[in-house]
């Protein structure tokens, strides 16, 4: 795994180009911060069948390292971490989601006509912080202090365009993500797909001239879909349960300074860590630290 992140820094030693500034001013940090997410909490209002919290919290910053604003080739560190804190007695916060990460990203194209095309990679652990038996006596997950830990690469592709009918600027993803069996616990074997195809679709509203100099968007709104391969339970390769499912709406009031409001409905698998065999249907709603400037 560490021989994979030398390769994967190898490339900066090298001097980067200084691409043209497309025409919405999307460079490279914008489109990595798109792509890696954003930090958040929610609010105790989810309507679904998520277990009842007091909050869920996602700490995600971005380290980037590059050697010069401008530069075509660009790594971030993220070193994320993901909590729940239950409505139960003592409001404990059970077995966190480790997910450090490294990526490189690389900007192929710009221009102010055809928007940009980037390429990444990136290579992530993800892991609950404990050590106990995946199972319990009667066969039940382990979800208090069982193991849980797996490692994983993804590529993708990463598309920008302005959508002028619309004044928003739209970003257009496409990766793969890789889970090899001997980079993850034995117990997931048959239960945790080991390949994941992912997509997404981000349009954010351009911000105005009469929004003064700061020009960062208020409106974005976020759709994602994954599909996972490989044997998992016995589902079938068309099983419905495969796929995730992600819609986010973001709106940042002019009152509030680093941060804003947003309404999530999700469909899928539980992403938190060991709590994987669980299906959620969730809406959710809380406050994003999702700032993009333009």
């Amino acid at each position: 795994m560490f021989g994979l992140i030398l390769i994967l820094f190898s490339g900066f030693a090298v001097n980067g180009q200084t691409p043209p500034k497309t025409e919405s001013g999307v460079d490279l940090a914008n489109i990595a911060r798109v792509n890696q997410g954003n930090s958040y909490i929610t609010l105790p209002a989810d309507i679904g069948n998520l277990e009842p919290l007091w909050f869920e919290a996602n700490s995600s910053p971005n380290f980037f390292i590059r050697q010069f604003k401008n530069a075509r080739l660009m790594g971030v560190l993220t070193p994320q971490i993901i909590i729940r804190m239950y409505q139960e007695r003592s409001f404990p916060v059970r077995t966190p989601s480790y997910i450090p990460q490294i990526a490189a990203y690389y900007l192929l194209s710009s221009g102010q006509q055809r928007g940009s095309t980037t390429i990444y990679g990136k290579i992530a652990h993800h892991s609950n912080g404990q050590d106990g038996d995946f199972f319990q006596e009667n066969g039940d997950v382990n979800l208090l202090s069982g193991d849980f830990a797996t490692n994983f690469v993804e590529w993708g592709i990463i598309k920008t365009n302005q959508v002028t009918s619309l004044n928003a600027q739209g970003f257009y993803k496409a990766s793969l993500a890789v889970h090899p069996g001997s980079w993850s616990s034995k117990e997931l074997e048959g239960r945790y797909s080991p390949v994941r195809l992912n997509t997404a679709i981000t349009m954010y509203k351009l911000p105005r001239l009469s929004d003064g100099p700061d020009m960062k968007a208020r409106i974005s709104l976020k759709g994602e879909a994954s599909w996972m391969f490989g044997q998992v339970h016995e589902w079938s390769g068309f099983d419905q349960e495969r796929i995730n499912l992600k819609l986010t709406f973001y709106y940042h009031p002019k009152f509030l300074e680093d941060i804003g409001l947003f309404v999530q409905l999700y469909h899928g698998m539980d992403y938190y860590n060991i709590y994987f065999d669980h299906q959620l249907d969730v809406v959710r709603f809380g406050l994003m630290t999702e700032k993009l400037r333009f």
